[in-house]
């Protein structure tokens, strides 16, 4: 729901899940929310003349500005914004122009196959986000006549895959609905504004982060201002060496201020602004590093360590009809990591198993999918890949099998076919079966 500018606004009691008024948490000091009407009117006017004049080129931004038919605006906005979370920019113009060009509107990709979105999709990573996409499609097009939502509300509400930010996206852009956005970008942007040091991945500040965007976002165009807030953090205002002499709204940015003078601004002081407890405020025990500037906000979160997994996987290879060697893929679950996308056969390894061992459980795998006995000695180590997921520090365990004959594989085990290596990289196959090939 957009927000009046009113400081009020802001402090809206939040509800418990009972529905009764929780407790109200104390407010945060007003240095460090939007109260002025003066100034957001500034920032507004300063942040959407520096978009209209330097905001990059982009493919989605052209349908979003070109594009009458309101469903094919909301669709365009929608595939680039599922497609640009964890993915930079120029990762993906490649794949949003092909994907546009192969499925232009919500009709198209709802009768494509889940098959067809994983190949397009493959190297782009975070693949259940093409599954969601294909999905909500689906549903537009059977259960809602082919009409997209028109509210962040209903598009949260109603399509699988899309959350709070993606939803507001949609809504400011292509509908120009008064909501804001809060993607790293933003949160990046207003806590450097507003210096605000508290840990900025925790519920209570994102709530606060969502309450000043709402009040910031331009009535007259809440969609250009939005994009232009997140490429603000995207191009000027970066995690680090932020390009603060280039920014448009730096006589608004208190971190800034307090780079050059040593203080915040307004008074009272930062000391100050800590009695009591500031929600907002950084911890005691992290003070103000001279050192770092502005980049001492936003409060680095602390990063948890990837799960370290190891899986052996085997390239069993023959001689194709025209000599040519021919590789024998096979496709994961329907669920879970890399879902439904084609590797080579393979078995997760637990720690610590030597050489010998993993050979040994690796042919047993084989065996009991091949139907026939594999020798420990005919499975030749080639190397190590490594592999980073979001969440695994995977390696890769590569064997090599060459085949004599031809063999019979179980379908019921699992689907399985050979490809030559054009085939190959045809397929839907993530980027780590890519680098073990």
């Amino acid at each position: 729901r957009s927000r009046s500018l009113s400081p009020s606004s802001v402090l809206t009691p939040r509800r418990s899940s009972a529905g009764a008024p929780a407790p109200a948490p104390a407010p945060p000091p007003a240095r460090h929310l939007f109260s002025d009407p003066a100034e957001v009117e500034a920032l507004r006017r300063n942040l959407l003349a520096w978009y209209d004049e330097c905001k990059r080129d982009l493919p989605w931004r052209r349908l979003a500005a070109t594009e009458p038919d309101s469903n094919r605006r909301a669709y365009a906005v929608w595939v680039s914004e599922i497609m640009l979370q964890q993915t930079q920019v120029a990762t993906v113009i490649d794949y949003y122009n092909r994907w546009m060009q192969k499925w232009p509107t919500l009709q198209a990709l709802s009768q494509a196959s889940l098959e067809e979105v994983n190949e397009l999709w493959a190297g782009l990573g975070y693949y259940s986000r093409g599954k969601r996409l294909q999905e909500a499609a689906r549903k537009v097009a059977s259960e809602l006549a082919g009409q997209m939502p028109r509210t962040a509300e209903d598009l949260q509400k109603l399509l699988p895959g899309v959350g709070r930010y993606t939803a507001g996206a949609i809504a400011s852009i292509s509908y120009g609905q008064a909501t804001g956005v809060v993607d790293g970008n933003v949160i990046r942007v207003l806590c450097r504004l507003r210096c605000i040091g508290a840990d900025s991945s925790s519920p209570a500040v994102i709530d606060w982060l969502w309450d000043m965007a709402n009040t910031l976002v331009d009535r007259s165009r809440p969609g250009d201002f939005n994009q232009a807030l997140m490429e603000l953090g995207a191009t000027v205002c970066v995690p680090k060496a932020p390009l603060c002499g280039e920014c448009p709204v730096k006589q608004h940015c208190q971190a800034r201020h307090r780079k050059l003078f040593g203080k915040p601004a307004p008074v009272p002081d930062v000391e100050d602004c800590g009695v009591g407890g500031c929600p907002l405020c950084p911890p005691a025990t992290e003070p103000w590093d001279s050192s770092l500037g502005v980049t001492n906000f936003p409060r680095k979160a602390v990063k948890k360590q990837p799960r370290v997994a190891r899986t052996a996987t085997c390239v069993l290879e023959r001689r194709g009809c025209h000599g040519a060697p021919e590789y024998l893929i096979v496709q994961r679950p329907s669920s879970g990591l890399l879902a439904g996308l084609w590797e080579f056969p393979s078995l997760p390894l637990a720690q610590g198993l030597q050489e010998e061992e993993q050979r040994e459980v690796l042919a047993d795998h084989l065996q009991a999918w091949m139907g026939q006995p594999v020798a420990m000695g005919s499975l030749r180590l080639i190397g190590e890949v490594v592999h980073i997921f979001s969440h695994i520090h995977q390696t890769y365990v590569v064997y090599s099998l060459p085949l004599d004959a031809d063999i019979t594989l179980d379908p019921a085990l699992s689907p399985s076919r050979w490809v030559t290596e054009k085939e190959f990289y045809a397929s839907a196959v993530s980027t780590a079966m890519k680098k073990v090939l």
